[in-house]
């Protein structure tokens, strides 16, 4: 009989299930072109790592022009809208960044609120008169008089259409349902923006439930790509919104991010892919610098002109309807599309089994999009009435479509790692608190255990035979449990593969 013994055991004693995140790579500043002074300038005031005022920057820039022009790309065209997500632990001063760079969008909203609320009393006024002499002429039709009833019909034919509300100064927005953000794409601005530097209460709300998840991705998705957006609801109809754009930034801490990186759900419709998704190494403890001292620096001035003068801007929306936006395509020029063509191709093969993209497949192919889409705001930054990208525009864009690409496989390595290693604590626990009470009732040995048994007796969550396999080796790996050479016996029976429970010792 071959008496159980821990194999190659060294009683080290266990370690912390911990996951080391590999370093991500430097922010590459030098490639966000006419965004790079201002960036440079935020980072200075606030002393954040400066991924951080770049999301913010990207974001903001893509809020203001891509109501403006769709840019071409390999495959047709896409909106100008970009999705940032940035992972950033309490503290990294995201809200100093995102105050900084939306100063001027704010100051935008607050001076067209006096003026949007004199509108609203005015036709409030004309919507009244105007529903009054519409019930009147309708009772008048009715009359048994025909003379009458002639006349209010032909007055109804010519009341012409109720007075049109005037449209909310609106343009951002923190945490709506779906449901929220088109309500307010109905009765305001025809392009939005998502942005939160709470972004875990959106992704953690009602919004991103079990239940509307799926509904909610697939609306984000949609205005991702430009494409009509339907309504329906009951007591309201079904409606459907064309011409709408929406720019999103959303700011969360890793323990936010990680269950959306992992979710099979926002993976599997490739919703995650269309977020610039970054988590810069923290710089709490090196700030030590002066703070706030360059709150009015010249770059972050000149960029809140800039966004001033974007917004003041007249839309190209049908004339018909002041919501619906008709942009104009922006064109890219020979060479910015054959550098566009190559980064497509680099990436491609890398998709392939054994490449470097091989699991982040849906980022991958994204990736040359969203150089595009990074592309056509540089430029329109630059000049809101530009004619084509530049291969120099284009060369950054790529730049940063790379950088983003790294962050993507490397936090989507994390994330999935770090879910195992929840499942395997969550084993660990059962091993060392529910157990050794089972094991005993049982008359077995409490200190012995094999997969069999975690599948049988364990947690619910962990019944598959081969998830339960690799998490004991991830616990083994971690000297929570220590592996049996094969043939030891078991609660009498010779096993192929068991585990003595060292923590429990």
């Amino acid at each position: 009989m071959t008496i159980a013994q821990p194999m190659n055991y060294t009683p080290e004693g266990p370690q912390p299930l911990v996951r080391e995140i590999p370093r991500g790579e430097q922010y590459p500043t030098h490639a966000l072109g006419p965004l790079r002074d201002v960036v440079e300038a935020v980072q200075r005031a606030t002393q954040a790592p400066t991924a951080i005022p770049a999301q913010s920057a990207l974001s903001v820039a893509s809020l203001v022009v891509q109501g403006h022009a769709d840019v071409e790309c390999l495959a047709g065209t896409v909106p100008t809208s970009l999705y940032c997500l940035t992972v950033a632990q309490s503290g990294e001063r995201k809200s100093g960044n995102d105050k900084l760079v939306m100063q001027a969008v704010s100051g935008f909203e607050k001076a067209q609120w006096s003026d949007y609320q004199e509108a609203m009393e005015q036709w409030d006024i004309a919507q009244k008169l105007w529903s009054a002499k519409r019930d009147r002429l309708f009772k008048d039709a009715g009359s048994k008089k025909q003379d009458v009833a002639i006349a209010a019909e032909a007055d109804l034919g010519n009341l012409g259409p109720a007075p049109r509300a005037p449209l909310s100064p609106k343009l951002t927005t923190a945490e709506p349902t779906l449901e929220g953000l088109v309500k307010l794409f109905q009765t305001g601005q025809p392009r939005l923006g998502l942005f939160s530097d709470e972004g875990g209460g959106f992704l953690g709300g009602h919004a991103m439930n079990s239940d509307n998840r799926l509904k909610t991705i697939s609306g984000l998705s949609k205005l991702w790509g430009g494409d009509a957006l339907d309504r329906v609801r009951a007591g309201d109809g079904a409606s459907t919104l064309y011409g709408r754009r929406l720019a999103a930034h959303l700011m969360v801490q890793p323990i936010a991010a990680r269950p959306l990186l992992a979710d099979p759900v926002a993976n599997g419709q490739g919703f995650l892919a269309r977020f610039l998704i970054t988590e810069p190494p923290s710089a709490i403890g090196t700030r030590l610098g002066d703070t706030g001292g360059q709150a009015n620096d010249a770059a972050i001035q000149a960029a809140s002109q800039r966004i001033e003068q974007i917004l003041s801007v007249q839309l190209p929306c049908k004339e018909e309807r002041p919501q619906e936006l008709e942009p104009r395509v922006l064109p890219l020029s020979k060479a910015a599309r054959e550098l566009l063509a190559s980064y497509y191709r680099a990436t491609e093969l890398e998709q392939a089994p054994g490449g470097e993209f091989e699991q982040v497949r849906a980022f991958a192919s994204k990736s040359p999009e969203q150089a595009a889409r990074i592309a056509g705001v540089l430029a329109l930054w630059s000049d809101i009435h530009v004619h084509e990208v530049t291969a120099h525009q284009m060369s950054d864009a790529i730049e940063l479509a790379g950088f983003y690409l790294g962050e993507a496989k490397r936090l989507s390595d994390a994330a999935t790692v770090s879910v195992e290693i929840e499942s395997a604590d969550r084993l660990r626990r059962w091993l060392l608190e529910s157990w050794p009470k089972i094991a005993t009732a049982a008359g077995r040995d409490p200190l012995n255990i094999v997969p069999r048994d975690v599948v049988t007796m364990g947690p619910g969550a962990l019944r598959e035979t081969a998830t339960v396999r690799k998490l004991m080796a991830v616990l083994a790996s971690h000297g929570w449990l220590a592996q049996l050479d094969a043939g030891a016996i078991v609660d009498g029976k010779s096993r192929q593969l068991a585990y003595r429970i060292v923590g429990a010792t």
